[in-house]
């Protein structure tokens, strides 16, 4: 008889599990599994309401400390909802703490100063991917659990040529020659990134003019934003960043600002975008984990991420992956949307290079209607901006379209990927590309599959 070590069959045995576990296929059927997982955080059946603590909804009254001194109390007592009533109420930034929802009345108006001091002192953030001290978002939580931001009224981070977006340093968005811009400041966190300089050395803040996000959720679990309507954002709109079960429901977002983009989960593990609507000025969706070393020194990838029924208007992509990933993406499924505007430029959207590197894996698309792209519908693309001057080649495999139907666009679709790296898995079946004009570029690719396709009714071979 062989004896085994006890230790020895204890290691084998969770060797096996592993192998099974990591050979599990991730599929809709995985995506079920992930949506099961995915649960609102509940609230205490308790309200606290502003107006109680000082508030004054006149649109004119600085209401910040008002609304800190609620969720202050509903947090140490238990949490609950921090009642917003109808009105207008003008206030700096809102830190959100544990147990507490932000509910927002209809009727009710959430109106973000343009006083940039109201956004001190600065706080541990993202700007592109990248961690840095700056401006806090305007409404902004660091480790806290059971938090949301509800209700059916608005939030109008007041965004415009006049404020915050000439930052951009860019004509169109209201800035001329001699006024303040983002680029010195950006150009010097991108070159603490590339040395790896502490975060806590990282310090922009006043004067640096990198714009803060709307709503940042930073290393959070269990995260709730539904019902909402967010307009005009200093940059980026939703930048949940290192959290985890997010449920982002039922969203009207609006903003044609610079890098307005709609939501940009980061580094994020489970997450539902269910029944919104993106009218942006950037990605309506980009999934994203980080920018060269700190993606990589971070090394959390987005993963399982789910976006149903959602409708998309202007934008450079509908669903994103990129161009901040080089901590990796895997396990995104979409499926019933909409997609339409001449100024949507594509509809599906890989963006990578060899400077960012990262992995995509498991990209899920399904029943998409796609009225009207400006290029093309699906695009992968590993030149994006610095191109291939990195040493960190990215990869992609995986990647399954089925049930498209596309009504107007240049290309069907657009890849250009790297001979050393080609894509891998790519699958579209039972789609069909009307009023296509200049075909598809399929640069960089290994074996792709295309079946039942047609591209202005003639099918693809």
């Amino acid at each position: 008889m062989v004896k085994i070590n006890t230790l020895k069959l204890v290691c084998l045995i969770i060797f096996a599990t592993a192998v099974v576990s990591c050979a599990q296929e991730v599929n809709w059927d995985y995506a079920d599994k992930v949506l099961k997982n995915i649960k609102a955080p509940e609230f205490n059946n308790k309200d606290y309401n502003i107006l109680s603590y000082g508030a004054k909804g006149d649109g004119v009254y600085e209401c910040t400390e008002a609304i800190i001194k609620a969720i202050d109390d509903c947090s140490k007592n238990g949490g609950g909802r921090v009642i917003v009533p109808e009105g207008t109420y003008l206030t700096g930034a809102i830190y959100l703490k544990s147990n507490v929802n932000l509910h927002v009345k209809k009727n009710a108006i959430l109106k973000f100063s343009t006083d940039k001091t109201k956004y001190l002192p600065l706080v541990l953030t993202r700007y592109e991917g990248v961690e840095c001290m700056n401006y806090s978002p305007l409404i902004y939580s660091h480790k806290e659990i059971n938090i949301a931001v509800t209700g059916e009224g608005v939030l109008d981070g007041q965004g415009s040529n006049e404020n915050w977006w000439f930052w951009k340093g860019k004509e169109e968005y209201g800035w001329k020659a001699g006024m303040p811009n983002q680029d010195e400041s950006r150009n010097k966190l991108f070159e603490w990134n590339d040395k790896q300089t502490p975060v806590e050395e990282r310090i922009v803040g006043e004067n640096g003019y990198l714009r803060p996000v709307f709503i940042q959720f930073y290393n959070c679990e269990n995260i709730l934003i539904s019902g909402v309507k967010l307009l005009n954002s200093p940059m980026w709109f939703l930048n949940p960043v290192l959290s985890k079960n997010i449920s982002i429901i039922g969203l009207h977002i609006e903003g044609l600002g610079p890098n307005n983009d709609g939501c940009n989960p980061e580094s994020c593990e489970n997450v539902l975008i269910k029944d919104c609507f993106f009218n942006t000025g950037d990605d309506c969706i980009a999934i994203k984990s980080g920018r060269n070393n700190d993606g990589r020194r971070i090394g959390i990838p987005s993963s399982n991420i789910i976006v149903k029924n959602c409708k998309m208007e202007e934008g450079h992509g509908g669903i994103v992956m990129g161009s901040e990933i080089s901590g990796g993406v895997r396990n995104v499924f979409v499926e019933d949307c909409e997609m339409s505007s001449p100024n949507l430029d594509r509809a599906v959207r890989i963006k990578t290079n060899s400077c960012r590197g990262g992995f995509i894996e498991n990209i899920f698309v399904r029943n998409v209607k796609v009225g009207e792209v400006k290029e093309a519908v699906l695009k992968i693309n590993f030149y994006y901006e610095e191109g291939d001057k990195g040493d960190f080649t990215p990869t992609a495999k995986n990647i399954v379209l089925e049930n498209i139907a596309s009504e107007k666009s240049k290309y069907a679709v657009w890849v250009k990927a790297y001979e050393r790296a080609k894509v891998e898995g790519l699958i579209i079946k039972d789609s069909k590309f009307n009023s296509v004009e200049s075909g598809s570029i399929l640069e960089g690719l290994n074996n792709p599959k295309f079946e039942n396709c047609f591209i202005n009714n003639e099918i693809v071979k």
